[in-house]
């Protein structure tokens, strides 16, 4: 078994890791489901970036949805990514494509979708959903 995941975790860096620092590093390990489509879905209502017109906090809940191909994300390196927008700022639509965009490169999924749902500055909240792929049929 050890063997196994030695193959599995080769290449991780920051799990295990106890002293943490937002980073803009998305890591995987290999899908061993092969020939099989299904769906992880990873939720976060600690997401924060700035305006980038104010300087003031923006907070929201993100959503990752995709059917993985090859590679998995591991779920560590996607908390300090998230959190590397923390002092950053940037619009709503932005960050959420920027999300998406980086997901994508990382893991080459089937489909991945991001949900970005930000909460009301000014009286207007902000809902932002970005997709790429075709999401297969049976997945919801």
């Amino acid at each position: 078994m050890a063997k196994k995941n030695d193959k599995l975790l080769s290449g991780l860096t920051l799990l295990g890791i106890h002293k943490n620092k937002p980073v803009r590093k998305l890591e995987t390990f290999p899908n061993t489901a092969k020939g099989r489509y299904y769906l992880v879905e990873l939720e976060t209502s600690e997401f924060t970036c700035l305006c980038p017109a104010t300087g003031q906090p923006d907070f929201a809940d993100i959503k990752i949805s995709y059917v993985p191909g090859e590679k998995i994300v591991e779920s560590k390196s996607l908390k300090l990514y998230l959190w590397s927008f923390r002092n950053e700022g940037c619009f709503h639509e932005h960050v959420v494509n920027r999300i998406l965009d980086d997901l994508v490169k990382a893991l080459d999924p089937v489909w991945c979708e991001v949900l970005g749902r930000f909460n009301a500055r000014g009286g207007i909240a902000i809902n932002v959903r970005a997709s790429s792929g075709k999401k297969p049929d049976g997945i919801d």
